[in-house]
């Protein structure tokens, strides 16, 4: 491999534009893999992914293909492109070991957490979820596994208190885009490091479920649940069965019975949780827009002693 490595890129969402370009101003990109195109809003208008559509724009090569598993045609494709190595970064798709033995020096994956902690698909989400006060971004060498394979670099992240997924994926980003083109730049010399697989834990895919408030947990549990949740599926509460979203949840003080609600004033809705309270600034009921806390409260009648439904986790 003479000179700088030519790479093929795989990966989807936005997230992923800040790594592509970085791995563009220094090497060659021969490929960008992405996810096929959708349909996106209420006109179902089929949509390329983010990736697809920067690689477009700057007319780089595309595929785009539906499967991995026994496409021939795309493994003869990645082959033809001559990259020397391929990086993934939020591409989505399981890559099957016929693919992964294509390129010479394999797949490089940005992974955002600092393996082995929170292998699968949110580690971000579930970094914030459970009250990290760091994480980071962990470049590995990819194996049929799910984010088992050696540690080539890696690199912490201090989490501020304050930011949510949103904010946390921006930074992570700009982590993995700095971190790749280090390990693209020193490439042969890097040196696999194993995983200790008794440290293992995991980050599963969120479900819509995961963003509802569990009133019996600390304050801080639920405003790390909020944090956690912020972009997808966002933070959801039931008051008499009626579907809210809250917004701006914050640490306060109070005592009450779980749910129950303390104040409504200036700072928005005071609600007991099983220790503590949080402060809600904004309430959103279905098909409605987001509302101040207070102004919704009036509205809706909404007084201290006031509880919401409790959640109860579903049934097996």
């Amino acid at each position: 491999m003479p000179g700088a490595p030519r790479v093929a890129f795989f990966g989807s969402p936005a997230f992923a534009l800040p790594v592509l370009e970085a791995i563009r101003e220094r090497f060659g990109v021969v490929l960008v893999v992405a996810q096929p195109d959708k349909p996106v809003g209420r006109g179902l208008k089929l949509t390329p992914p983010p990736v697809a559509a920067r690689a477009a724009e700057w007319g780089l090569p595309l595929a785009q293909p539906g499967k991995l598993r026994g496409n021939a045609a795309f493994e003869a494709q990645l082959r033809e492109s001559g990259a020397d190595v391929a990086v993934t970064c939020a591409y989505g798709k399981i890559l099957p070991a016929s693919l992964l033995a294509v390129p010479p020096h394999g797949f490089l994956n940005t992974h955002t957490s600092l393996l082995p902690a929170y292998r699968g698909a949110a580690p971000i989400q579930w970094a914030l979820i459970r009250g990290e006060a760091v994480t980071g971004t962990t470049v590995m060498q990819t194996d049929v596994g799910m984010d088992t394979g050696p540690v080539l670099l890696q690199e912490a992240l201090p989490v501020a208190p304050e930011w949510t997924s949103v904010e946390l994926a921006d930074a992570l980003s700009a982590q993995a885009a700095r971190l790749i083109v280090e390990a693209l730049a020193n490439l042969p010399a890097l040196t696999p490091t194993p995983q200790d697989e008794r440290r293992a834990t995991h980050a599963p895919m969120l479900t819509k479920e995961d963003g509802f408030v569990r009133w019996q947990e600390s304050a801080r549990a639920v405003v790390n649940r909020y944090r956690g949740v912020a972009a997808w599926p966002q933070t959801t509460a039931f008051l008499g069965g009626i579907r809210l979203k809250l917004g701006g949840l914050s640490a306060g003080e109070g005592r009450g019975q779980p749910g129950e609600v303390l104040r409504v004033d200036g700072e928005g809705l005071t609600v007991a949780c099983g220790e503590g309270a949080v402060r809600i600034q904004t309430v959103q009921p279905e098909a409605r827009k987001a509302q101040a806390a207070q102004v919704w409260a009036q509205g809706a009648g909404i007084t201290p002693g006031t509880r919401f439904d409790p959640w109860e986790p579903p049934s097996a």
